[in-house]
């Protein structure tokens, strides 16, 4: 008998074991709200440009001057903006190989149960990948308007020296009130590295999270909370090294930059597109000995809010491809005179400092 056994693999009780491993950073992601479920438009994808893109309506908020009610004065009527949002399908693949020797050494233990939560998290860590590299693409663009954002949702302090430049008590909360002003209260998770929590935690201003595991232990957790906020603490986060300049015959030192995201409820909006066969096995009976390579596939969509992907010819973007600025704009009108989507209302936002 191998480890994934094609003779006896049931796809739909292994995609079972998966979605109940429990992951740690997808749970927060949901609580916080930061990405929100939106599987009703998984059905727009099965119609438009091969079922890999498609151009999604966000209707603008009514407004306008109430006028004054006096018997004498008309009532005139505005019309708010409908944007469009172009979105893209994320597909990837992997496939994991084992020996049928590895299940007869260990005497038999539930290798259906141990794929399943390696096979889960993996995917989650995939998918906290393509977060970034989509969170690398908005923060790329160009163009007046989308500089708007960009600009206005950025809190870079690593220009300055010493502790100025590094992440303090009031840096969170300067950061979301410069995105969002008087809305900052959507802001409910932060993002960042662990060399940036270890300053915080060295302040006494991060508080991490416990938990008891089966034996009665208590255990920190890889979360914690600052103002009000959770904190994911997660080494893939932006790093930069700047290396040393010499100015008019002064050295200036080299430093890190580190890149910290904050994000609000519905940064994101998220789909599981589905895959035709998402889990499969196959059997080698001759390379070494017995083999079985277990196959997945998955397509999901991650929509920044209020933020369009623009290349339609796209069948799935690479990493590198959603890290480019100019595949990004803000939603917009698609008028002549094009009106685009508040940027104050997108609960995204990036902090860069020294640590």
């Amino acid at each position: 008998m191998s480890i994934f056994d094609s003779k006896n693999f049931n796809a739909e009780v292994f995609r079972a074991y998966i979605d109940k491993t429990p992951n740690l950073n997808r749970n927060e992601f949901i609580k916080s709200r930061a990405v929100k479920s939106r599987q009703d438009i998984s059905g727009s994808f099965a119609d438009q440009v091969g079922g890999n893109y498609a151009v999604i309506p966000i209707f603008d908020r009514i407004g306008g001057d109430a006028l004054n009610y006096n018997g004498s004065t008309d009532i005139t009527s505005t019309s708010g903006k409908t944007y469009t949002q172009g979105r893209i399908v994320v597909g990837r693949a992997k496939a994991w190989t084992e020996k049928d020797f590895s299940y007869d050494i260990t005497g038999g233990v539930d290798f259906l149960a141990q794929a399943a939560s390696q096979v889960g998290e993996y995917w989650d860590n995939i998918d906290q990948q393509t977060l970034l590299c989509i969170l690398a693409g908005i923060f790329s663009m160009t163009g007046s308007e989308n500089l708007k954002f960009v600009n206005g949702h950025t809190y870079d302090i690593s220009g300055n020296t010493g502790i100025a430049g590094t992440f303090g008590a009031t840096t969170l909360n300067t950061a979301m009130q410069r995105a969002l002003g008087d809305n900052k209260a959507k802001f409910s998770l932060a993002i960042m590295h662990s060399a940036v929590a270890t300053g915080l935690e060295n302040l006494q201003l991060l508080d991490y999270m416990k938990y008891t595991d089966k034996d009665g232990i208590q255990r920190s957790l890889a979360l914690a909370t600052l103002n009000g906020r959770t904190v994911l603490i997660d080494d893939s986060m932006p790093v930069e090294e700047v290396p040393a300049v010499t100015t008019a015959g002064k050295e200036a030192d080299a430093y890190i930059k580190y890149t910290t995201y904050v994000l609000g409820e519905g940064a994101f909006e998220y789909t599981d597109c589905g895959v035709k066969v998402p889990y499969e096995t196959d059997r080698d009976p001759k390379v070494n000995g017995g083999q079985d390579t277990l196959y997945s596939r998955q397509r999901k969509i991650f929509a920044p809010c209020g933020i369009s992907w623009t290349d339609s010819s796209i069948i799935s973007p690479t990493d590198e491809q959603l890290e480019t600025g100019s595949k990004w704009s803000l939603a917009n009108s698609n008028e002549s005179a094009k009106e685009y989507f508040p940027h104050k209302a997108i609960p995204i936002a990036r902090i860069i400092t020294r640590g």
